[in-house]
């Protein structure tokens, strides 16, 4: 017997322990820290930009060739595109859970390259960005002037020059953008009138400048080969490109003899100001310029962080006079905070699960054994999660919390049959002995029990599968530590240091005494009753098993529950084609009454952009509102709900825009919002006036629905736009090129990027375009004048027409279908799975035949985890009956453990019915575990009733015996768990949510375990050895024990 080696040899056994726990503590500093495991999907972003041109041009030229290239690159999850009419496009190519983000991005360039040859020139003259990223950023740092001396022409290239580039070789950053960015460019505002006077076209302007402006490389003189009396050598320097604004000024576009020279400054005026004003920032009511950071995917998030804020405290050591930055909008506060929660819960369990040890066994020397099994358990756990390449997280400490109540439980059995053998008078060797003797089949079949349980989250992909992996290893690891524990420290220790009387119990624990001794005569007395009424006792057990069914599928479902993250954001929409001034004027407004609510610390601004699209356009816009820490928010009215009910009480004032507010995504990286992602999907590629008729009844039907609240979209198809009519007959008469038409159009209008210029060690784009007053109205398109083949000017007015239309901003694909993204969220009492299925409903009755729809983010997730719950418990009992029978070498004997089961489940459900929760990933790790834990327990009082049988006592004897010597430990350990897993249920703070629904599913089971479990395992036992026919007294060797 193993245990009799360590008996006889404890020194050896707390070396081993010794040896587990150094090995914990060297990993504590190595092992990483995080909110989640590496749990998002890789993302690689693809980026190209065709200025002047409009959505529908870049989905037909740029968008589809793109797409359909990409669409066959391996381990595709989906691909999503945007389309806008800032002539950008951006595609994000999101991939399978464990795929390698770098074979990705490679994999990606590829089918971008073979994709280029299809693009416009002027798209891949500027270049196609092919980027992995994460698609949230991680911090944002606001750069202001203290007395607003500095401009934010000032604030975004300082950003740019001496900022950006540091950040972005940090390790774990990905990108560096800039909200209001105002990157430096020369730009040249040209005067249509007096071009078309002095007979100048946009044509002969980007000529001239691309003659003018130009790198050189003028040569050597005297490089070989050259003679061998060459003495020297010179290398040639003439000005090339061109740097500075007088320069550009005097840039010759007509010289010759008989007219005057024309030079830019003739035709209009040359300034260094900023390549595009589409958007505009401001941190609480001041000017700034946002840089946001984006992760690498995979990267600790916390790291990261800290070496931005250690990065940017160095940086700041040399701002100029008047410069201040500070990070207000930090996504790792809530990580840190919710993992020193839940190290607080740690710390809190462990010191209940030691009180309640003390209280049953009242000696301080037999509550040392147990005791040791927790640290040993614990810190050594944080060895095995680094080998395994694991962190500390969310998941893993959940993990670690659980098994504070689990790791003691051998322990406890090995202490209290040690205890009772000595009381009996056996000497402590003796004791020691002859319990491991008794309890090793039960802690082998309890810690198999567990494994199995287990064993099906290594089988289940994605997401879902990596958090049941991270608990479950997490768990298996400490349970494995804790059961060699028991069975070399616990025995060695019994045989050292317990001691065979006790002095009299105080006051307090004489009164604990007399409750529990009158529990277990009560107990006794019920259990006596109902082993000789088993046929009552099953039909009540077969009404459980259905109420506990039926209260599974209807227990409302999503994946994660929403978390006061210490942060939300606004979506500001204006009507279409609204003005950027119209919705800085909104936004700033919006900011200001989100900064006079209480709980609500910072308010960052941002005009010009699209959140929810991440496009630009001139009528939306967002604020980030950054919330007090979670000590200083309390009270109901400053919790997150409150909060976002305020914000949306002002946006039903509004008249102006349309305001939503909405919580971030559980699980960065999947979508940008919480709640539902929806993808409405045109399979027809029909009008898109069509499309967008279709999304505004199903968004309108959906608002109506009680399920669901807070519905909408961010496509919209009726921007007021100008239709330009060309008459390609009479241009083709008059000799105009359609080319010199278009190309008027864009860089009159469009802001047109005709090559560089290099200044402060860096290079610029070089820009034409309109000044503003001649560009305000569509009546400024007939003042421009094209050159015909002839040389001669030809006004605009007399090729084409003019017609008001409307159309889309941004045109959106989903899996290469024209889609419409559609957030929302349940609305109160109802789950998001419940929101889900209302959408699915109302789409089969409000759509029409030609459109689809798709899950994404992470609702697409929650789906997975919908149709892989219930064959993963299921699983999980089946592999527990078969370890059992195994271990017992029985078919039948292992029913009276797994009966077990729906008791402790209905306990849960029913907690999770009472406290108002849903059934997500963490209750559903809560279930897993409860099916170990319920089977522990029964494995106890099963085994030692097989005991008893076996050595000739009858079936309902053996029954009556086990229960009553093994309920103080039975009690011990489920007791020990649940007020280890207390804490839990009533967290508050950072992650309260998550804890609740961990610790309330778990909490529940164990204490329907307790109050039923316990007294039905006796009636299974004897129910079991009936139904198989079993003899009443054993005897007729081992073949009845195989039935």
């Amino acid at each position: 017997m193993l245990s009799l080696f360590f008996i006889d040899r404890p020194i050896f056994a707390l070396v081993v322990s010794t040896i587990i726990v150094l090995s914990g503590l060297l990993a504590i500093n190595i092992i990483p820290v995080a909110q989640f495991p590496p749990i998002t999907p890789p993302v690689v972003q693809v980026v190209a930009n065709f200025p002047g041109a409009n959505a529908e041009v870049l989905e037909a030229t740029v968008t589809t060739p793109l797409e359909e290239e990409i669409n066959s690159v391996d381990n595709l999850l989906y691909i999503s595109s945007k389309s806008s009419n800032s002539g950008q496009v951006i595609i994000t190519v999101t991939f399978a859970v464990g795929t390698d983000p770098d074979i990705a991005q490679v994999n990606v360039q590829n089918k971008v390259a073979r994709a280029e040859s299809k693009l416009p020139e002027e798209v891949t003259r500027q270049g196609v960005q092919v980027e992995k990223q994460s698609t949230n950023f991680l911090l944002l740092i606001g750069l202001s002037s203290n007395e607003n001396k500095l401009d934010s022409l000032f604030l975004s290239n300082y950003a740019m020059l001496y900022l950006r580039n540091r950040l972005l070789r940090l390790p774990g950053i990905a990108k560096v953008m800039l909200f209001g960015a105002r990157e430096y460019s020369m730009r040249i505002w040209l005067d249509p009138d007096r071009m078309a006077s002095l007979g100048i076209t946009s044509s002969d302007v980007i000529q001239s400048i691309r003659e003018q402006n130009i790198q050189v490389a003028a040569g050597h003189i005297g490089q070989m080969p050259t003679d061998h009396n060459q003495q020297f050598q010179y290398t040639l320097h003439a000005e090339g490109r061109l740097s500075d604004v007088d320069e550009f000024e005097n840039i010759i576009i007509r010289a010759d003899k008989n007219t005057a020279v024309v030079k830019i400054k003739d035709i209009g005026r040359v300034e260094l100001g900023a390549r595009d004003y589409d958007s505009d920032a401001n941190l609480d009511g001041s000017s700034s310029t946002m840089i946001a950071i984006y992760p690498q995917p995979g990267a600790n998030a916390i790291n990261a962080a800290t070496s931005v804020r250690e990065e940017m405290l160095r940086i700041s050591a040399d701002f100029p006079p008047d410069l201040n930055y500070s990070i207000d909008y930090d996504t790792t506060l809530f990580v840190e905070e919710a993992i020193e929660q839940v190290f607080y819960t740690l710390l809190i369990a462990m010191i209940l699960v030691i009180a309640v040890i003390y209280i049953f066994l009242q000696d301080w020397r037999a509550t040392l054994i147990p005791l040791a099994t927790i640290p040993v358990s614990l810190i050594g756990t944080l060895a095995g999660l680094k080998l395994m390449g694991y962190s500390i997280n969310m998941i893993t400490l959940f993990g670690l919390i659980l098994a504070i109540g689990i790791v003691v439980d051998d322990a406890i059995v090995v202490i209290e049959n040690a205890q009772r053998l000595i009381g009996d008078g056996m000497s402590r060797r003796e004791a020691a002995i002859k319990t491991m003797q008794q309890v090793t089949g039960p802690i082998i079949a309890t810690t198999m029990v567990l494994f199995a349980v287990f064993i099906p989250a290594g089988f289940i992909p994605g997401i879902t599968g990596e958090l049941y992996r991270q608990f479950a290893v997490t768990v298996s690891i400490a349970v494995a530590i804790s059961s060699l524990v028991a069975l070399t420290l616990s025995p060695a220790l019994c045989a050292v240091l317990l001691k065979g009387a006790t002095k009299k119990p105080g006051l307090l624990l004489s009164s604990f005494n007399w409750v529990y001794n009158l529990i277990a005569r009560g107990y006794m007395k019920v259990i006596t009753l109902l082993v000789h009424h088993v046929a009552p006792v099953t039909f009540v057990f077969i009404a459980i098993v259905g109420i506990t069914y039926w209260s599974f599928q209807h227990l409302p479902k999503s994946f994660l529950p929403d978390e006061d993250q210490g942060y939300f954001f606004t979506h500001i929409q204006l009507p279409q084609g609204a003005a950027l001034p119209r919705t800085q004027q909104i936004t700033q407004e919006l900011g200001a009454a989100m900064a006079q609510i209480p709980g609500i610390e910072h308010v960052i601004e941002v005009s010009g952009l699209n959140i929810l699209t991440n496009t630009n356009s001139s009528s939306s816009g967002f604020a980030v509102a950054i919330l007090a820490p979670w000590s200083e928010r309390k009270s109901k009215e400053l919790q997150l709900s409150s909060i976002l009910s305020q914000v949306q009480r002002y946006a039903a004032k509004t008249q102006q825009a349309n305001i939503f507010a909405f919580n971030p995504p559980a699980i960065r990286g999947l979508g940008r919002t919480g709640g539902f992602e929806y993808q409405l999907q045109d399979t027809s590629g029909g009008d898109i006036q069509e499309f967008n008729a279709a999304l505004g009844g199903l968004i309108m039907a959906a608002n109506q629905a009680p399920e669901l609240t807070r519905v909408f979209s961010a496509f919209k198809a009726d921007v007021p736009q100008i239709y330009i009519d060309i008459d390609r007959q009479k241009a083709k008469i008059l000799g105009v090129t359609l080319n010199e038409i278009f190309l008027t159009l864009q860089s009159q209008l469009g802001s047109y990027y005709v090559n560089d210029f290099n200044k402060f060690g860096r290079a610029y784009q070089v820009r034409i375009q309109s000044e503003w007053d001649n560009r305000n109205s569509p009546d400024d398109i007939f003042k421009l004048h094209v050159r015909s083949n002839s040389g001669k000017l030809v006004p605009l007015q007399t090729l084409l027409t003019t017609s008001p239309m409307i159309g889309p901003d941004v045109i959106s694909h989903h899996n290469l279908l024209r889609s419409a993204k559609v957030n929302g969220s349940a609305a109160p009492g109802y789950s998001s799975g419940d929101a889900m299925q209302a959408m699915e409903s109302l789409s089969a009755n409000v759509l029409p035949e030609n459109m689809t729809f798709e899950w994404s983010g992470i609702s697409l997730q929650e789906v997975g985890v919908g149709q892989q719950a219930p064959f993963m418990l299921l699983l999980a009992l089946v592999l527990v009956y078969l370890f059992l029978a195994a271990q017992y070498e029985s078919w039948s004997l292992p029913l009276s453990v797994i009966l077990t089961v729906p008791v402790t489940i209905l306990g849960a459900i029913a907690a999770l019915y009472v406290m108002d929760l849903n059934n997500n990933i963490y209750s559903q790790i809560g279930l897993i575990i409860l099916i170990a834990l319920a089977s522990k327990n029964a494995i106890l009082i099963v085994e030692f009733a097989n005991q008893q049988h076996k050595s000739g006592s009858t079936i309902r004897e053996a029954a009556i015996m086990a229960a009553r010597l093994r309920l103080r430990a039975v009690i011990m350990t489920a007791v020990s768990f649940i007020l280890g897993v207390f804490p839990l249920v009533v967290a508050t703070g950072a992650a309260a949510v998550s804890r609740h629904s961990l610790g309330t599913t778990v909490f529940g089971g164990m204490i329907s375990t307790v109050l039923i479990g316990t007294i039905l395992v006796p009636v299974f036992f004897v129910l079991i050895k009936i139904l198989v026919k079993d003899p009443d007294h054993m005897g007729t060797g081992k073949q009845a024990d195989m039935i």
